[in-house]
């Protein structure tokens, strides 16, 4: 069966629930997302907002206070807030991706120190106390003096599982990335149970359905094509217009490709348009690209379902670039100023 660039939309909308808001938990939302693009701390709650009907920015606050949910580096090496559970879990899956991501120069700026055995004794200074990298690189270059101290520091967050500890993430949050091991600082919860078979199972059931290539740009992982062949029992397939296989989970939302979506402004980084080798399901031919840098409350307008244009806020007020905004996207945009309000009189 061959699936349309639109059937694709619709039903990506639907598992990342952008077609229609619900009263979903957010804890059960983030999981469902497989975890959220967090590199900047605001844009979760943007990305949750415009997913969750009356959604409370302190419900996502409080599950990172409380270490129900966690700032970490996973897929693609990127940072991501997840479960408790997730990070527990996908971590130990991930982590060659983000030693992959400490190149060349870091090595050589290591001057023949060992990175494992940098960030196993950096590990051990984490254990004390939660520390920046700024922090940790001077202590570890007593050990090494001979290495570049900032490269130390990189060996030891790139080459250990680790989490950002509040008040970094927290609404409305601090400015300070200070690292602590996972283990410790999740040591009351219990991880769930993951093979990188169940990962992709996560991924198709949240993006799908998805080509080989998609998922390796979604997880940074390698190897995949046996894994999806080892589960192409238990998996449905597809083609696309372009003729590409596509694999999802049995049971997965279809609606109908004529199912309106409405306006829904989403943050400057949000997995959805992350998440596809081939983003022509989510990006649409208008797209007038990521806003310049500037002002932190910035993203990206989806208009029937697909990136159409940009969004600032400056000042309280906001701009929407690349299409003439309608009545609807302007009723939306009013309840996002508000959401960013919330965050400012916080601070």
């Amino acid at each position: 069966m061959t699936l349309s660039t639109r059937e694709l939309n619709r039903s990506l909308l639907a598992r990342q629930g952008l077609l229609e808001r619900s009263r979903t938990p957010a804890l059960e939302m983030v999981e469902r997302l497989v975890g959220m693009q967090a590199q900047v701390p605001e844009n979760p709650y943007v990305a949750m907002w415009s997913r969750l009907e009356d959604f409370d920015p302190h419900e996502l606050s409080g599950l990172i206070a409380e270490r129900s949910a966690v700032r970490a580096h996973a897929m693609r090496s990127t940072i991501h807030l997840l479960s408790a559970r997730d990070c527990l879990a996908i971590q130990p899956l991930t982590q060659d991706v983000l030693i992959r991501a400490f190149g060349k120069p870091r090595r050589e700026g290591l001057a023949g120190a060992d990175p494992h055995e940098v960030a196993a004794a950096g590990l051990e200074l984490l254990r004390e106390r939660a520390l920046t990298r700024a922090e940790l690189s001077p202590l570890l270059a007593e050990r090494w003096p001979d290495a570049e101290p900032q490269h130390l520091g990189y060996a030891v967050t790139t080459h250990a599982r680790l989490v950002h500890v509040p008040p970094r993430g927290l609404w409305p949050g601090g400015r300070r990335v200070a690292f602590a091991p996972t283990g410790d600082w999740l040591a009351d919860h219990a991880p769930a149970s993951m093979t990188v078979d169940d990962l992709i199972l996560r991924y198709l059931a949240g993006f799908g359905p998805a080509t080989v290539a998609d998922a390796r740009t979604w997880s940074g992982l390698t190897g995949l094509r046996e894994v999806f062949e080892r589960l192409r029992p238990r998996l449905v397939g597809f083609r696309d217009e372009r003729g590409r296989e596509l694999f999802d989970v049995p049971g997965a939302p279809f609606p109908d490709p004529d199912t309106p979506a409405p306006p829904r402004f989403l943050p400057e980084y949000d997995n959805v348009a992350l998440s596809h080798d081939d983003r022509a399901r989510i990006v649409g031919p208008d797209w007038p690209g990521q806003p310049p840098a500037g002002p932190r409350w910035i993203g990206s307008l989806l208009v029937d379902g697909f990136y159409r244009g940009r969004w600032r806020i400056t000042d309280g007020e906001l701009s929407v670039e690349g299409l003439e905004p309608t009545p609807e996207i302007e009723a939306e945009g009013k309840r996002l100023v508000d959401l960013v309000a919330l965050n400012r009189e916080a601070r």
